[in-house]
C-alpha cells in the first residue's frame, strides 16, 4: 500500500465534496419522496461534518477506498416502497456522475479563455478538475457495484428484505465482508477484481471528447 501525501493534499477536497454531494441527494431524494426522517437528522445540509463517516473517511485516506455516514430513511412514509428506495439509492451514485460532468465543463470553460491554459497554473488548475471529475466518475461506479452494502445493490435487496428476509441478512452480512475483502485485495495487490478503472477511464476520455478538449 502507498501513501501518497500529494494525492492527498490534490484529492481530499474532491473526496469531501463527491462524498457531501452524494449523501445530500439521498436526503433530498428520500424528502422529496415524502419521508422526513433525513432531515429531522439534519442531513439536508452542505455541511461535510453531517456526511463524513470517521472510519470510511480514514480508509479512503489510506487505502483509496471508504463511505459516508448512510442516510437514514423510513419506508413506511414512501408512497411507493420499492420504487422510492431504488431511487433513493441511486441518486447519490447520479450525482456523482453529474459532479464529475459539471467539473469538466468548468475545466472546458477554462481551457477555451485566451492564453489561460498556455501558463503552467491554467494547466494545473484545468488538470486539477479533471482529476477531480475523475475522482467523481469513480464514486459513481464504486457506489453502483451491486454488492451490499453499496447503493447498487438496492436494486434488488429492496424486493428480497421483503420476499425473503434471512436470505437478504445473509446476503447483506456476507456482501459486506465480501467487499471489505475485494478492496483489501486490490489496494494490496496488482490483481483488479472490480473493474473499476476501465470504466471510470473510457467515460473520463468520452465526455473529454464530447466536450471537445482539443
Amino acid at each position: 500500500m502507498n501513501f501518497d501525501l500529494f494525492w492527498l493534499f490534490r484529492s481530499l477536497p474532491a473526496v469531501i465534496l463527491g462524498l457531501t454531494i452524494h449523501e445530500l441527494a439521498h436526503a433530498y431524494t428520500a424528502f422529496k419522496l415524502g419521508d422526513m426522517t433525513a432531515k429531522n437528522e439534519g442531513r439536508l445540509t452542505l455541511n461535510p461534518l453531517k456526511h463524513i463517516d470517521p472510519l470510511g473517511f480514514i480508509l479512503i485516506v489510506i487505502a483509496g477506498f471508504g463511505w459516508a455516514k448512510p442516510v437514514s430513511f423510513n419506508p413506511e412514509h414512501l408512497k411507493n416502497k420499492h420504487r422510492d428506495e431504488i431511487l433513493i439509492s441511486l441518486a447519490g451514485p447520479i450525482s456523482n456522475f453529474a459532479l464529475a460532468f459539471f467539473l469538466l465543463l468548468c475545466a472546458r470553460g477554462l481551457f477555451v479563455l485566451p492564453y489561460f491554459h498556455y501558463t503552467a497554473t491554467g494547466i494545473e488548475i484545468i488538470n486539477l478538475l479533471v482529476s477531480w471529475a475523475v475522482i467523481n466518475f469513480g464514486l459513481f461506479f464504486f457506489n453502483l457495484i451491486p454488492i451490499p452494502p453499496l447503493d447498487g445493490s438496492h436494486i434488488y435487496t429492496t424486493f428480497l428484505q421483503k420476499t425473503n428476509p434471512r436470505l437478504f441478512q445473509l446476503v447483506y452480512t456476507y456482501g459486506t465482508w465480501g467487499l471489505l475483502l475485494i478492496i483489501l485485495i486490490q489496494v494490496n495487490t496488482k490483481i483488479q477484481i472490480l473493474p473499476i478503472m476501465p470504466l471510470i477511464k473510457a467515460i473520463t476520455n468520452y465526455c473529454i471528447t464530447l466536450l471537445h478538449f482539443t
